[in-house]
């Protein structure tokens, strides 16, 4: 099996921070150890690793892992206290009209559905800042600040006002997105089948902003999303940017 390779943004005596593929597991799965993950490619490189927090599995994105206890002591204090900044951008089903949306929703394990969540007032206490970047057709690419870091927080969130992620089988409706489903006349050569501009989650983990634990000086780490991501982007402007309104044509 081919050996994954992580893509380091930064390190040095205390701190790893990497660029986490979607695929890739943050921590060891507890009941195949011999997956992959961040914890275990950073212990190999760099001969500790002490995870701090997580991004879901299909979620790429910057993360930051400890690499001494003290390190570790430090930085999760932050993370406890909310004083770390996570901004993520997603890819939403639908419009979003408003071009900020504050969502306090308490969320809690779903009993029905084994590692899933859903909203409810017996939750946690859990808030996610919405940002509209770009609109089309039907998704809207946004910027989620979150505020609080409750499992898939920012997938129930969406999904809880009307705007799941694009691509989510859990708290969506699909789990890829197809060019056939806004092009026009699509049509493929005989024998060949459809295969998905993206089939992750349209969630990336774009910057992450906290206080180095060892020198105290506040730092901030941002990765591009993946190509993917990027493609989705591409397809969506060309085949779904918003229609112009007849009112915004010149006459002569």
């Amino acid at each position: 099996m081919k050996r994954q390779k992580l893509d380091v943004l930064y390190s040095d005596n205390d701190i790893v921070v990497v660029n986490k593929p979607s695929g890739l597991l943050s921590i060891p799965d507890r009941y195949d150890l011999t997956l992959p993950s961040v914890k275990t490619l950073v212990h190999d490189m760099f001969g500790a690793s002490y995870p701090v927090h997580r991004l879901d599995r299909e979620t790429s994105g910057v993360l930051v892992v400890a690499l001494t206890p003290e390190s570790h002591r430090v930085l999760n204090e932050q993370f406890e206290r909310h004083s770390v900044r996570k901004t993520y951008v997603a890819i939403v089903a639908g419009i979003v009209d408003r071009d900020t949306v504050e969502i306090d929703i308490p969320i809690m394990p779903d009993p029905r559905r084994k590692g899933l969540m859903k909203p409810s007032a017996r939750g946690k206490e859990s808030k996610t800042i919405v940002r509209v970047i770009e609109k089309f057709r039907l998704a809207t690419m946004v910027e989620c600040d979150l505020i609080t870091g409750r499992q898939h927080q920012i997938r129930v969130h969406c999904a809880a006002i009307g705007h799941p992620l694009l691509v989510d089988p859990d708290y969506g409706t699909s789990g890829a997105f197809m060019l056939s489903s806004i092009k026009r006349k699509f049509n493929l050569a005989k024998g060949q089948e459809e295969r998905p501009i993206i089939d992750r989650l349209t969630l990336h983990a774009a910057k992450l902003t906290f206080v180095h634990p060892g020198t105290g000086q506040e730092i901030t780490f941002t990765a591009d999303a993946p190509k993917g991501f990027q493609a989705t982007l591409q397809v969506l402007r060309k085949y779904a940017a918003p229609y112009a309104s007849v009112f915004d044509a010149e006459f002569f």
